[in-house]
C-alpha cells in the first residue's frame, strides 16, 4: 500500500474545494494549481501550497499535462487528483503522472483509453453483453432512419452533438459536428446512431478496487439538459422497474470488468419510453452530480478514490442506500436568450441548503475561460417529493447579485407537475422552456415600485405610509423607468397623497415601511417584503415571490447609443472560432448562420437577423470579442446599404 501525505488538485473551482474539502477530513496536504486569471480564487485560497500556472486560456494551463506534473513534483506531492473535465479523461496524461512516480487518482491508463473513443467502446461492450445502438454510416442515412444523432468519438458535455430531422440538413450538420470536434478535443471523429425520441438519461455509479471488487452505487437520473449538458439530477432514478434497475447495475459492473476498471466511474444508458436501455459512454473519472450519491450512500467518493489508490480493499459490499437525493446546477447564463453564458463580478451569492458545493465566493469575477457553473446545491430528504421540495425551497430563497443565472428556471422546473410525478425526458426543458422562462409580470412591476420607494427614502424607516424627508411635491407624480433582465422595460409611476402612497396600476397598496435597503408593502391585503440592493448600475430586489435585477433607465436616453438597423452584436464576450463561407457583399437568408462565438466552454451562432446582404463583417477567426462588439451588418433585401467596401474583399 501507498501512503499519500500530499496531494496536487490538476483543476480549479467547485471540485478543487471539494476535493480539499476531503483531504483536510484525512489529513492530506493539498497544492492548488491557478490560471491568471483565478489568482485569488477560493480553491488557491483554501490549499495548503499553489502553483501557478501563467497564462489565463484552459489551453494555456489547466490543460497543459506537462505543467501540471511539474507543479506536483515542484510542490513535493505524492498523488495528482484530475477532479473532472479538463485533462480527467486524458489517458497520457494519466500515464505522464505514473511516469513521474507519482500516484494517479483514477483508472488505469489503459482503461482509460478503452473509454476514450465511443465507437470503440461500444464495439468492446458488445462482448461484454452491455445493450447498444447500432450505429449508423453518415453516408447511407435514409429517410426511414431519421431522426438521427450525431456525436463527437472523443468527448462529451454535448460538443460536437446535433439531433438532425431532416435529409438535407444532414451533410451541413456533419461538417458542424466535426468542425466542433476538433475545436474540443482535438479530434475530429465523429458518428451517426438513431435518435431515441422521448428517452430518459439513466446512469450508474461504479467504484472498484485494485483487488477486483466492483461495486454499484445505484442508479441516477440526469434527464433535465439543456444542449445535451445535465441541470437537474437525482438519485435514485425514479420510476425503473425492478427488472431494469438490476439490467442497468449488471451491464455497468460488467463493463467496468471488461476494462480493468479501478476507481470511481460512471456508466450511462439512454432509456426509451418503452423500457429499453442502451449504452451511451463510459466516463472514466468523478461525476459531477457524484453529490447524490453520497447522500443517499452516506459515503465520500473522493475519499473513497484516494484509498482506492493507495491500495486499500473495498468491503464486500456497498452500504445500503436511504431516500432520495436531488441537485440541480446553477449557472451563469440567461434560459431565456439561447442559454447565453453571462460574465461579470459576483457580488453577492448565498445558496441557503444543507449541502452547497461552489467554486464561486463573493466578489469573484465570472470571467469567459472557463465552464459557466456557479454552484451545486444539494437536497437530501426520505421521500423524493420532500426532496425536490427542499431543494426547490432553498434556491428560491437564494440571494444571488451578480450575473443572470437559470436559478428561476430551476425553481420552475422542479416544482412542474411532469417532473414532480416522474415524468420527464432529455427533451423536457426544451419542451417547456416558454413556461420556465416565462416573466411574471406582476412580480416585476412591485420590485420596481419597490426599487423606486428604496431609492427615493432618506430616511432609517418610514413607516404606515409616513413619508417625511421625501422632497416630492404632492399633486406631482415620480416617474421612474427600469430595464428587467430579459429586457423588458417598466415605468413607475407613483404619489404621495396625505392619505399615502398612490401607485399606478396597484389600486390597493399600501406602505408600511421604505428604507435604502428594505421595503414592505400590503398588496390586495396580503403584507409583502422586498430586501433591495445596489451594485454599480444594477439594483437587486429579492421577494418571497421571486427576484429581480433592475437596471435604473434614464428620462434622456443617449442618441449615439444606438446601432444601424441589422447589427449583429456580441450576445457575450468570447472568441470567434469559425466565420461562415461568406463575404461582404454576399446575400444572406434570415436565420444563416454567419459565425461562432465561443464562451465558457459552450459554442454559439451568431445568425442573420434578416434576409438581405452582408454589408459589414467586422469578426475574425481567433479575435476576443467583449459583449456589445460590431461583428457585421446585414443590410435587409427593402433598405439601401448602410456600409459599402469596394470589391468583394474578404474579412
Amino acid at each position: 500500500m501507498s501512503v499519500i501525505r500530499t496531494l496536487l488538485i490538476a483543476n480549479r473551482g467547485e471540485i478543487a474545494r471539494r476535493i480539499i474539502r476531503s483531504c483536510r477530513e484525512l489529513g492530506i496536504a493539498t497544492v492548488a494549481v491557478h490560471s491568471d486569471a483565478d489568482a485569488d480564487a477560493p480553491h488557491v485560497r483554501e490549499a495548503d501550497t499553489a502553483v501557478r500556472l501563467p497564462g489565463d486560456a484552459p489551453a494555456d494551463t489547466y490543460l497543459r499535462g506537462d505543467l501540471l506534473t511539474k507543479a506536483a513534483l515542484a510542490a513535493g506531492a505524492d498523488a495528482v487528483h484530475p477532479g473532472y473535465g479538463f485533462l480527467s479523461e486524458d489517458a497520457a496524461f494519466a500515464q505522464a503522472v505514473r511516469d513521474a512516480g507519482l500516484l494517479w487518482i483514477g483508472p488505469p491508463p489503459a482503461a482509460m483509453q478503452a473509454m476514450a473513443s465511443k465507437t470503440r467502446a461500444k464495439r468492446l461492450l458488445r462482448d461484454a453483453g452491455v445493450p447498444l445502438l447500432d450505429s449508423l454510416d453518415p453516408d447511407r442515412v435514409a429517410a426511414d432512419d431519421l431522426p438521427v444523432l450525431i456525436k463527437a468519438a472523443a468527448g462529451g458535455g454535448g460538443r460536437g452533438m446535433r439531433v438532425v430531422r431532416e435529409a438535407p440538413a444532414l451533410a451541413a450538420e456533419l461538417t458542424s459536428a466535426r468542425a466542433e470536434a476538433v475545436s474540443a478535443f482535438g479530434d475530429g471523429e465523429v458518428f451517426v446512431e438513431p435518435y431515441v425520441e422521448g428517452a430518459r438519461h439513466v446512469e450508474v455509479q461504479v467504484l472498484a478496487d485494485t483487488h477486483g471488487a466492483v461495486w454499484s452505487l445505484g442508479t441516477r437520473d440526469c434527464s433535465l439538459q439543456r444542449r445535451h449538458q445535465k441541470v437537474i439530477e437525482e438519485a435514485p432514478a425514479p420510476g425503473l422497474s425492478d427488472e431494469l434497475r438490476r439490467l442497468l447495475e449488471e451491464s455497468a459492473v460488467n463493463a467496468a470488468r471488461a476494462i480493468g476498471y479501478e476507481g470511481a466511474g460512471t456508466v450511462e444508458f439512454l432509456v426509451s419510453s418503452a423500457g429499453r436501455a442502451y449504452f451511451l459512454e463510459m466516463n472514466t473519472r468523478l461525476q459531477v452530480e457524484h453529490p447524490v450519491t453520497e447522500e443517499v450512500y452516506g459515503l465520500d467518493l473522493v475519499a473513497l478514490q484516494l484509498r482506492v489508490a493507495e491500495g486499500r480493499p473495498l468491503a464486500a459490499e456497498p452500504p445500503s442506500a436511504r431516500g432520495h437525493a436531488v441537485e440541480a446546477r446553477l449557472y451563469a447564463e440567461d434560459p431565456g436568450r439561447g442559454w447565453q453564458p453571462q460574465a461579470g463580478v459576483m457580488h453577492r451569492l448565498d445558496l441557503p441548503g444543507p449541502r452547497v458545493d461552489s467554486g464561486i465566493a463573493d466578489g469573484d469575477v465570472i470571467g469567459v475561460h472557463y465552464d459557466p457553473l456557479l454552484a451545486k446545491v444539494i437536497a437530501w430528504a426520505p421521500t423524493r417529493a420532500e426532496a425536490l421540495r427542499r431543494l426547490a425551497d432553498g434556491l428560491e430563497r437564494a440571494r444571488i447579485h451578480g450575473p443572470v443565472t437559470n436559478r428561476d428556471l430551476l425553481v420552475r422546473a422542479l416544482r412542474h407537475p411532469e417532473f414532480e410525478a416522474g415524468r420527464m425526458d432529455t427533451g423536457f426543458l426544451e419542451r417547456h422552456l416558454d413556461a420556465l422562462t416565462e416573466d411574471n409580470g406582476e412580480g416585476v412591476a412591485l420590485a420596481a415600485l419597490a426599487a423606486a420607494l428604496a431609492d427615493a427614502s432618506d430616511r432609517p424607516a418610514t413607516v404606515a405610509g409616513r413619508l417625511g424627508g421625501w422632497r416630492n411635491v404632492p399633486s406631482r407624480p415620480q416617474i421612474k423607468t427600469y430595464r428587467a433582465a430579459d429586457g423588458s422595460e417598466h415605468e413607475v409611476r407613483y404619489r404621495l397623497t396625505r392619505d399615502g402612497l398612490v401607485a399606478e396600476d396597484f389600486p390597493d397598496l399600501r406602505l408600511l415601511r421604505a428604507t435604502p435597503h428594505h421595503v414592505v408593502l400590503e398588496v390586495d391585503g396580503i403584507r409583502r417584503k422586498f430586501d433591495v440592493s445596489r451594485h454599480d448600475d444594477r439594483i437587486y430586489i429579492d421577494a418571497p415571490r421571486g427576484s429581480h435585477t433592475l437596471t435604473p433607465l434614464s428620462r434622456f436616453p443617449d442618441p449615439t447609443a444606438r446601432t444601424a438597423p441589422g447589427s449583429l452584436l456580441a450576445p457575450m464576450p468570447g472568441t470567434v472560432v469559425r466565420i461562415a463561407d461568406v463575404a461582404v457583399g454576399d446575400p444572406v437568408e434570415a436565420g444563416q448562420p454567419l459565425l461562432w462565438l465561443e464562451a465558457m466552454k459552450m459554442e454559439h451562432r451568431v445568425t442573420a437577423p434578416t434576409a438581405g446582404v452582408l454589408t459589414a463583417l467586422h469578426a475574425a477567426e481567433g479575435r476576443q470579442v467583449e459583449v456589445g462588439a460590431l461583428l457585421a451588418v446585414v443590410t435587409a433585401d427593402e433598405e439601401e446599404p448602410t456600409t459599402t467596401h469596394p470589391g468583394r474583399s474578404r474579412i
